[in-house]
């Protein structure tokens, strides 16, 4: 049926490939760029014939069709990070989220706390050696692969091919199909000024030699573009993305002075452009690893100077930081902030930096007297060091209650600040 390497498939078709699937099993689907969407789609196509589904996954690329109305009785979520296509399921009760460190989702597998019965994922075509690469998300996958009593597995030429723990065996893939289309994008959008000027102020706290971990979005870039003047910095992080390129071509990322790979661009899932992607394919100069390696405190914190870089949703006058509901509504999840925050902080002059805009695009201050009703506590009070907005820095380690709140509305909205005060004053009597 194929030119691939003769090693070991057992090469179906899709809708052969999911007949394998019954119903109260518990299926992984891997994720982000990797997502087997043709899989999904077949699976789904079966919902009249399937009765409780679980299925487990991080974020997903695609419609996620097994949260349609009609498909409720067959499959269910049980999700350990919400995107955009899954939220208001989840939220109006339609699935559920499990709240877990990134580091430490390995083990609901592989203690049989969450059996898998099926892994769908997305790989590329075979070498002569029958190997093949999970390409972008190795992250949970590799661990779920490990403990299944099924891997079904798209094969598909657009999949990069990427090293370390993304090379597995035709022998760990039980059902291949066969499949050619260009994997999940992301593509960077235009920064704004209120992200510049974030970007600056994290920047200035970026030495040289230091080993970044940062993730997605605007301010990430926007702090990695305001680094062409630095040397030597070096990269372990959980998610890898199109900002990094330009200052590994211009020879600002070395990662020469890392303990733990030297040299190396370590991350456990990608997500890039289609230029991205050509630009990591069969690159050696990355290592894809799992979760449990990358966001290991204990691996994180042998680097020098580690700067992770997180967002917020909102942070109240002690230095709690919410980034993973908006209230009770679950927006994401716990993923790898904690995991970097520790292991910066333990780093020889590691820095935790938490950088969030100042106000919401409706006028609501991020900085705020109490978190919201039912809002989750991501990062500790005691475990956060650098607050960032456009107005400043505020570093909150060794402070007390009232001096955290004093520093955190120095670098609120100009027009929260009276309101930031008040609220402190009623709080700490004397401010």
């Amino acid at each position: 049926m194929s030119s691939y390497s003769t090693h070991s498939f057992q090469w179906v078709t899709a809708e052969e490939a999911v007949k394998h699937i019954g119903s109260n099993q518990r299926v992984f689907v891997q994720g982000a760029a990797m997502t087997p969407e043709l899989l999904v789609e077949k699976m789904v196509a079966r919902a009249d014939e399937l009765r409780n589904v679980e299925l487990v996954h991080l974020h997903t690329e695609g419609d996620a069709p097994y949260l349609a109305e009609k498909c409720r009785e067959s499959f269910h979520l049980n999700s350990f990070f919400l995107g955009g296509n899954v939220r208001k399921h989840v939220d109006d009760g339609y699935g559920d989220y499990i709240p877990i460190f990134l580091s430490e989702i390995h083990q609901l597998f592989r203690r049989k706390i969450l059996p898998i019965n099926v892994a769908l994922i997305q790989v590329s075509p075979p070498d002569k050696h029958g190997l093949c690469s999970l390409g972008t998300s190795v992250d949970i996958t590799l661990p779920a692969i490990q403990a299944a009593d099924l891997v079904i597995a798209e094969v598909n030429p657009y999949v990069p091919r990427m090293f370390g723990d993304a090379i597995i065996s035709v022998r760990q893939i039980d059902f291949a199909v066969q499949t050619d289309h260009p994997i999940g994008v992301l593509q960077s959008a235009p920064l704004s000024d209120q992200e510049r000027k974030i970007g600056k102020h994290v920047a200035e706290l970026v030495e040289d030699g230091a080993t970044l971990q940062m993730g997605i979005g605007g301010i990430p870039n926007a702090v990695l573009e305001q680094l062409e003047d630095r040397r030597r910095l070096g990269v372990h992080t959980e998610m890898f993305t199109n900002g990094l390129v330009p200052l590994i071509k211009k020879g600002v990322i070395t990662g020469e002075n890392k303990i733990t790979s030297p040299g190396k661009i370590v991350a456990c899932f990608a997500l890039g452009d289609a230029e991205f992607y050509e630009f990591i394919h069969d690159n050696p100069m990355i290592q894809m690893k799992t979760a449990s390696y990358t966001n290991d405190t204990a691996v994180i914190r042998r680097n020098p100077k580690v700067t992770a870089i997180n967002s917020a949703i909102e942070i109240d006058l002690t230095g709690q930081v919410c980034a993973d509901s908006i209230g009770t509504f679950q927006y994401s999840g716990v993923g790898g902030q904690m995991d970097f925050i520790r292991g910066a902080s333990l780093s020889p002059g590691g820095k935790a930096i938490i950088a969030l805009p100042s106000i919401t695009n409706k006028g609501i201050s991020k900085i705020t007297p109490f978190l919201k009703e039912g809002a989750s506590v991501t990062t500790t009070r005691a475990h956060v060091h650098y607050i960032v907005t456009e107005f400043g820095i505020a570093h909150l380690y060794g402070l007390n209650l009232r001096q955290r709140a004093k520093a955190l509305i120095e670098i609120a909205h100009p027009s929260k600040r009276e309101e930031l005060e008040k609220a402190a004053f009623e709080r700490f009597k004397r401010f």
